[in-house]
């Protein structure tokens, strides 16, 4: 995936004053964009492929746009940016933790709509270097070029965000990490990405791969710096 005019984005919207305005925008700026209204249609178009990136609105008519993200996230290797009117810190949250990349209240500017876009998708569309080869970190086998998480053999489902945040600690074992790059890690650069995202993603990860994700061994806090892998 790449930002440029084949990348293919999916406007899930039902307010049918703003989407006519952000498809003229995106499609002027060269994207190849497409808009339905509602879960059922934006699964259909998703089945049909060539989709590279979803702007979903959260509060859709039928099936909203929470559960909507959790079922695409499970089964379509697609970025997804969450908008909506309901635009607590709390619903971000929870948008981040469905497996969404990117959240923006409304209203918005299609400017930044935009640039969120092309920074999701860069990220997306990093190409493999050296760094892409698997290693082992603990009791976990990280597998960058395929994207995948072993925990002693089990496999563990991330988030695109999470997985880019693990690698990035458990490759250098020990290191402390700032929030800030952390932040630049699984934002892509977005100076504007919230305070709390880092450790909302650290706390899925604890989850899913600490035995006692309250004492966790792998992720530790480093109090008023950030984060750090420890490898036993």
């Amino acid at each position: 995936m790449t930002e440029s005019s084949n990348a293919s984005i999916l406007l899930v919207e039902d307010d049918d004053r703003l989407a006519p305005l952000v498809v003229r925008h995106l499609t002027e700026s060269g994207f190849a964009v497409s808009w339905v209204s509602d879960g059922e249609s934006a699964w259909r178009r998703l089945a049909e492929g060539n989709v590279a990136l979803v702007v979903l609105d959260v509060m859709l008519p039928g099936e909203d746009g929470l559960s909507l993200c959790r079922r695409l996230h499970k089964q379509f290797n697609v970025a997804i940016i969450m908008v909506t009117a309901r635009g607590q810190e709390s619903d971000r949250i929870l948008g981040l933790e469905l497996g969404a990349d990117d959240y923006l209240p409304k209203p918005f500017s299609l400017w930044e709509l935009e640039a969120r876009i092309k920074a999701v998708l860069r990220r997306y569309g990093r190409p493999p270097s050296a760094a892409s080869a698997a290693f082992a970190a603990g009791p976990l086998t990280i597998d960058p070029q395929h994207r995948t998480v072993l925990l002693e053999s089990r496999r563990i489902e991330l988030t695109r965000s999470e997985f880019d945040l693990l690698a990035m600690l458990a490759r250098d074992p020990g290191r402390v990490f700032s929030r800030e790059q952390l932040l630049e890690c699984v934002r892509g650069g977005d100076t504007d990405a919230f305070d709390r995202a880092v450790d909302t993603h650290v706390s899925n990860l604890r989850r899913k791969i600490e035995r006692d994700p309250k004492s966790p061994i792998l992720l530790k806090t480093v109090w008023g710096v950030g984060y750090r892998f420890e490898a036993p």
